[in-house]
């Protein structure tokens, strides 16, 4: 984020501190590097502007919305270890530190994981690839609906028209206890 869009994101948040603003924060209690990809973040981020909607309509005030994804891969856990027919295990703390699977191998933390998890956060959807292209394709149709609205004498240059303002978040819990 960037310093301006950090001081815009303030001002909405102490809008919402004062009453003036709704703050909608929502997404997966944790991400999985099996379940990340182009179609499930374009689905969170569709059911967070239609609740965003509903919920301006409804409040009649702005809501500030933040999707709590790319880069929620990891979640802390009450115990240290698991247990399964007497085997005994490190707790499975989600892609960012160790595997799912119920097997040393699996469970030992791996740091590599962490750089997967940076690169998938880094860049949703993946460039040159078939969830790119889908993308692609879905941004084009956004743009022919915006055509056909301004060809119909749809008012373009008002900014709730032409941009929205949505953030990120995540807690980047890393512990590897």
């Amino acid at each position: 984020m960037f310093a301006g869009e950090a001081r815009n994101l303030d001002e909405r948040l102490a809008d919402a501190a004062l009453g003036k603003a709704f703050l909608l924060q929502g997404s997966d209690c944790a991400e999985s590097f099996k379940e990340f990809n182009s179609i499930n973040i374009r689905d969170t981020f569709r059911i967070l502007l239609q609740m965003s909607v509903a919920l301006l309509f409804c409040g009649q005030m702005p809501v500030i919305k933040v999707g709590r994804m790319a880069g929620q891969f990891s979640k802390p856990r009450s115990e240290p270890f698991e247990e399964k027919n007497g085997l005994k295990l490190p707790s499975y703390r989600r892609d960012n530190i160790n595997g799912d699977a119920f097997d040393e191998k699996s469970r030992i933390p791996n740091p590599q994981r962490m750089i997967r998890a940076y690169c998938q956060a880094a860049e949703p959807p993946p460039r040159h690839s078939e969830q790119g292209d889908r993308y692609q394709e879905l941004a084009h149709r956004v743009d022919e609906a915006l055509g056909f609205m301004a060809a119909a004498g749809l008012t373009m240059d008002h900014p709730i028209m032409t941009t929205t303002e949505f953030w990120t978040s995540h807690e980047c819990h890393h512990d590897n206890h």
